[in-house]
């Protein structure tokens, strides 16, 4: 990577592009199938490098209304009391704790997620998908991003158990993410 990428030992920062970033998560259903759905809404920023030099900061947020699984209906009752209260709880954040490995090849990112005040460690595997300027003279930089959470451990515990035993809705959430990120400019000190 060159010395402007997410990784280099200068400080740089990035703003997600929402436009071109894709937050997915899945779900088992009735023990047989698989719910997906996505959120529409993600903003964030990253900070990579610095005087630590490899030191790489990520903030994200969420916005809870643009959870969408194609389904009216269910996602009135997703963003309902019984799962994220939206209303009382309108955003799900991520804050960054540590990177293990270099940010030019896979590595782990693990950091706090919030959602509905309940705060855990997550731990991502993250890839570098690559980075350049686009056709008017930003730099940007792609990644994905995998990871499993427990949505009983945030206070999701809504379910209903079927009659042939088993529960409708799995506790394991599977995360995919897809984010494209610009470089912004370095922001003065005061």
């Amino acid at each position: 990577m060159n010395s402007s990428s997410p990784s280099a030992a200068a400080a740089a920062f990035y703003a997600i592009d929402p436009v071109h970033t894709h937050l997915e998560f899945a779900v088992r259903h009735l023990m047989i199938s698989t719910v997906r759905g996505t959120f529409k809404d993600v903003q964030g920023t990253v900070q990579a490098g610095g005087p630590g030099a490899g030191t790489t900061a990520v903030t994200v947020t969420v916005n809870l209304a643009s959870l969408d699984t194609r389904e009216p209906q269910r996602d009135a009752h997703l963003k309902s009391p019984d799962f994220f209260d939206a209303d009382r709880f309108p955003q799900m954040t991520f804050r960054s704790r540590r990177v293990d490995g270099p940010t030019d090849r896979p590595f782990k990112l693990a950091g706090d997620l919030t959602i509905r005040d309940v705060t855990r460690e997550v731990v991502l595997d993250v890839v570098p998908e690559g980075q350049g300027m686009d056709p008017w003279g930003h730099e940007r930089a792609g990644f994905s991003a995998t990871g499993k959470l427990s949505r009983g451990a945030f206070g999701l515990t809504y379910n209903q158990v079927l009659e042939a035993g088993g529960v409708v809705i799995g506790d394991e959430v599977k995360i995919s993410i897809d984010v494209e990120l610009v470089k912004q400019p370095v922001p003065q000190a005061i």
